[in-house]
């Protein structure tokens, strides 16, 4: 069990402090476990894992609720908005996946925003306390318990998805391996009582999901019914900046600087302390892959030129073919594990006809 730490909250540390000490903390643990092997992995897992079959079938459930739920939406709601509002075929088609991420996660980003800033849970401002009197089989709380039900059924749902139901990307394989990993993580930190750290990471990972939804839809509304719309461009260049840079901020700063400082350094006696920060480092690597599409369209931006999504298989559609976005990661990631991969067209306006030129297409302008 861990000790009742109530001392005075421990500063963030920086990259290298980060580095030297992880590192040496881990290469210790390492040393000092001479017993480890197939036979302590098992027992450990045995003495320490507590899931019940209750719960492993409202996982089940509760994944296939989602699909459900998707389906309806999209048949029922999506699919009708993007008719009526005349999108193009192509973000016709792309609209519903978008619109149904935002609106799961604007509202799974909610809850994990109220656990941290509006209850009692002081796992924000002072990360090393998600090991505060920590014991094996402790009880979950039933409002993290909710919250771990809601995320782990929906990535169940989105390995689902990500093969049968969203279109198949370039980087979809990578968010196959992402939806899975971070499934894990949620699985194996719940069975091991690892919530509280759980709770944080999805924290800083949703909002980034967010915000590339909300970007996209802008993106495909922008362009529609035969007419160019300013405040959608608008909203959705807003999206793409603070997309890129909140990416930054949760998933490559607070995310490396306060998950894994409290995982590697401040418990190195937790079991399956390895296995654990595996997965964990796993899923920062896969944020740092999905930030260098972030940056090579920032680039391509900055020199102006037509941008094409480095990321999404499209066919050219003849000499007016479509500009392209970034598409999620997620975990995340483009979060997780995440899918950053959709269109965007680049254009000029001719301002003394009320035209907005697209690809060589004169458009209506509207805001």
């Amino acid at each position: 069990m861990m000790g009742a730490q109530t001392g005075d909250v421990e500063p963030m540390p920086g990259y290298l402090e980060l580095v030297s000490r992880a590192s040496h903390v881990m290469m210790k643990s390492w040393r000092d476990c001479s017993q480890c092997g197939l036979e302590l992995t098992t027992r450990t897992l045995l003495d320490h894992a507590y899931i019940t079959w209750t719960e492993i079938a409202l996982f089940f459930f509760c994944a296939f609720l989602w699909t459900q739920i998707r389906r309806g939406l999209t048949e029922c709601l999506f699919k009708p908005l993007a008719q009526w509002c005349s999108l193009l075929p192509k973000d016709a088609a792309k609209m519903p996946e978008s619109a149904w991420k935002l609106v799961f996660y604007t509202m799974s980003w909610s809850y994990s925003t109220y656990l941290l800033f509006f209850t009692s849970y002081p796992f924000f401002d002072n990360p090393p306390s998600v090991f505060y009197n920590w014991k094996s089989g402790m009880p979950v709380p039933i409002d993290i318990a909710i919250a771990y039900l809601i995320q782990g059924s929906f990535y169940g749902h989105s390995i689902y998805a990500t093969v049968y139901m969203d279109a198949w990307r370039k980087d979809s394989a990578v968010m196959v391996v992402h939806h899975i990993i971070t499934l894990a993580l949620i699985c194996f930190s719940y069975a091991f009582r690892y919530h509280n750290v759980g709770i944080l990471v999805l924290f800083l990972h949703d909002i980034n999901d967010i915000q590339l939804e909300f970007t996209k839809l802008n993106i495909y509304l922008k362009s529609r019914g035969g007419g160019y719309f300013l405040l959608n461009d608008v909203l959705a260049n807003m999206g793409s900046v603070s997309f890129s840079i909140t990416w930054f901020w949760f998933r490559l700063y607070w995310f490396p600087l306060k998950v894994l400082y409290a995982t590697c350094v401040s418990v190195p006696n937790i079991p399956f302390y390895f296995f654990f920060n595996t997965l964990l480092l796993a899923l920062l690597l896969m944020n740092i892959y999905w930030f260098l599409f972030i940056v090579i369209f920032v680039v391509k931006v900055l020199k102006v030129k037509e941008v094409n999504d480095v990321r999404e298989y499209e066919e050219e559609e003849g000499a007016n073919a479509a500009a392209g976005l970034l598409r999620k990661p997620q975990a995340a990631a483009m979060n997780h594990g995440g899918d950053h991969r959709d269109d965007d067209d680049a254009g000029h306006h001719n301002s003394d006809e009320g035209k907005h030129v697209q690809n060589g297409i004169a458009k209506e302008k509207h805001l």
